[in-house]
């Protein structure tokens, strides 16, 4: 009830809600809350992923940062309650990402920002591959479905007249391996090199 308060709150004020999520039970209740957008979604499951395409909800699934958190926690010696927690949910939250991409759910390209270093969002794209998408539909999770996501088609995640016109350049094609997309060689941000 105080979700859906929340969510309706929202609404009326012309936004919308989003919902950090890791359970599946909390995931299913945020969705039917209003929930647009689920953060994590880490123990998706079938009902969970019939909820969302039923009620045109995104999942943001940062499915990189287990094997980061696993390297650099084990590395760094992270309290054993953290490692746990990721040990565990790792491989289901990249299971339910798969199970998403197949039933046609919408996905849009998830950090968790800050949990590792910024500059190394793009390896999320590899991830996102390995898993069930397309190098395309995996570009498009960060850019036009990032963009809907958001209410912003038009402005952001496309290339045309009167988007705010941010691109970045690399070497290779990302259609041919999406990993080109981690080495950014120049930066475009409002229609303006910046890199």
């Amino acid at each position: 009830e105080e979700m859906k308060a929340a969510c309706d709150e929202a609404k009326l004020r012309g936004s919308y809600c989003i919902a950090h999520a890791h359970g599946a039970e909390g995931i299913k209740a945020a969705i039917r809350a209003g929930a647009r957008t689920i953060e994590h979604a880490s123990y998706l499951d079938a009902e969970g992923i019939a909820l969302a395409k039923r009620h045109d909800v995104w999942l943001d699934m940062d499915i990189f940062n287990g094997d980061w958190i696993e390297q650099i926690g084990t590395k760094e010696g992270w309290p054993a309650e953290y490692l746990r927690k990721n040990r565990e949910t790792t491989d289901i939250q990249r299971q339910g990402f798969t199970a998403a991409v197949k039933a046609g759910a919408k996905l849009t390209f998830g950090t968790d920002a800050g949990v590792y270093p910024y500059g190394l969002g793009a390896r999320q794209f590899s991830y996102m591959v390995r898993y069930g998408m397309t190098p395309l539909q995996a570009i498009r999770a960060a850019t036009a479905e990032a963009a809907r996501a958001l209410r912003k088609e038009g402005e952001l995640g496309t290339l045309r007249v009167g988007a705010w016109g941010d691109l970045v350049a690399v070497r290779s094609d990302p259609l041919d391996d999406v990993r080109a997309l981690e080495k950014v060689e120049g930066v475009i941000k409002g229609g303006e090199l910046v890199r």
